[in-house]
């Protein structure tokens, strides 16, 4: 550990100026259990659920020198025993999740170059989501104009599969080309409000082969009011544009409101609807909201029965719930119950209209501050679906459908630097 220490402070110190300068180093150690038996999807009859636990690792490079700052992480994802204790190489190898170079112009202007994450508000529309092992970020160009009260972020992305020398189809399940502008003011101390403009961009091939590129823009507001007591938020988002030559018109709104009791209990109730696209609907518009890269795991149930990969030009959503929290000395304890309802008509091939209401989910989650770089969290849902559930999903609402899951994260600094 000392030889390791000062060769970090070596490289640290490599500079023919002498120059104020920051190095922090950090690891993160994740794994987490989970026994799914009807996670993401209703069981179906002589199906059964497994278990299996996952990790991330993760070392994190963090470098400031006057008006640069750099960062670095690297991290592997794995399921244990994906390759064999012998095995020579590794099913996933190591991957770089962040590696960006930003600047400071001055103390309002700032650019941002590489591989970074791209988080704004709740991460509804765009998230880090932090709880998939791997994450998601961006390779991108942003641009940052911040004062006091208010903040400008906007920048865009250009992908492609490889350094061709001729066009070539992108075949990676990404966008082709991305653009973005997002704006906050910060009014009161209470009061806040930002507007999120998305352009994103997908390529495919039409009927004469030839590449394409349609965009689809998701915009928006997103307001919150906080006192000592209150804690609330409304969005508002529409999606227009067009996708594989189709035309795109959805939109999405929620409302949430919390309110603290005591300094302990929180109790909060709220209301999200997606819209959708009714099954006997048979216009070629999309309806059906897609919160694209939204941090989608953190909302309609951790049971990830919507959004997180699936439901996607679908009925849409309706998602109504009650959010309890009690935090004590180290624990905290939260309890969720959500209503599912279709957020369009759910019609059969034999033009039976079944009822809206997709089934009730339970999520009950801890947390435990176990020491300074080491918590604990875990959970346990279970879902409740109709025959409306049943129908869309494939699967027998009357077999126990639930999820637990328990995690421990390691979080260590190994090493900084200040001169």
């Amino acid at each position: 550990m000392k030889k390791l220490k000062l060769i970090l402070i070596l490289i640290a110190g490599l500079s023919f100026e002498i120059q104020a300068q920051e190095l922090d180093v950090n690891l993160q150690i994740r794994p987490r259990f989970e026994y799914r038996n009807g996670y993401k999807q209703l069981l179906q009859e002589g199906q059964k659920g497994t278990s299996q636990i996952s990790q991330r690792s993760r070392l994190n490079f963090n470098y400031k020198q006057e008006d640069l700052i750099v960062k670095l992480t690297l991290q592997n994802t794995r399921t244990w025993g994906d390759v064999p204790s012998t095995a020579a190489a590794d099913k996933n190898g190591v991957a770089v999740f962040e590696a960006w170079a930003q600047y400071n112009f001055t103390e309002k202007w700032s650019a941002r170059m590489g591989r970074q994450v791209l988080s704004y508000d709740n991460q509804r529309i765009l998230g880090e989501m932090d709880w998939a092992q791997q994450a998601q970020s961006h390779d991108a160009l942003t641009f940052t104009y911040q004062t006091e009260k208010q903040k400008l972020d906007f920048g865009g992305a250009y992908n492609s599969t490889a350094e061709n020398v001729l066009q070539t189809p992108y075949t990676v399940a990404n966008y082709k080309a991305l653009q973005y502008a997002w704006y906050h003011n910060q009014f009161t101390e209470s009061l806040g409000a930002s507007f999120l403009l998305l352009n994103t961009g997908y390529e495919y091939a039409n009927a004469d082969a030839k590449l394409l590129v349609d965009y689809k823009q998701t915009f928006g507001p997103y307001l919150t009011y906080k006192t000592s007591k209150i804690d609330t938020n409304f969005w508002l988002y529409g999606q227009t544009g067009k996708s594989t030559d189709l035309k795109v018109s959805a939109w999405n709104a929620a409302i949430n409101f919390n309110y603290n009791l005591t300094d302990s209990f929180k109790a909060g109730l709220g209301y999200e609807f997606l819209s959708g696209k009714a099954s006997n609907d048979g216009s070629t518009v999309i309806k059906s909201f897609n919160p694209i890269f939204g941090t989608n795991h953190g909302f309609n149930g951790y049971m990830d029965y919507f959004y997180v990969g699936n439901h996607l030009n679908n009925v849409g959503l309706q998602d109504a719930f009650i959010k309890l929290n009690y935090n004590v000395n180290k624990w905290q304890f939260a309890l969720i119950p959500h209503v599912f309802l279709s957020a369009a008509d759910v019609v059969t091939p034999l033009n039976e209209k079944l009822d809206s209401y997709l089934g009730t989910e339970i999520d009950a989650t801890f947390g435990y501050n176990f020491k300074k770089d080491i918590t604990v969290t875990g959970g346990y849902s279970q879902m409740f679906g109709s025959k409306t559930m049943e129908f869309i999903k494939n699967g027998d609402a009357g077999h126990t459908n639930n999820w637990a899951w328990l995690m421990i994260s390691v979080n260590p600094r190994i090493f900084t630097y200040k001169k």
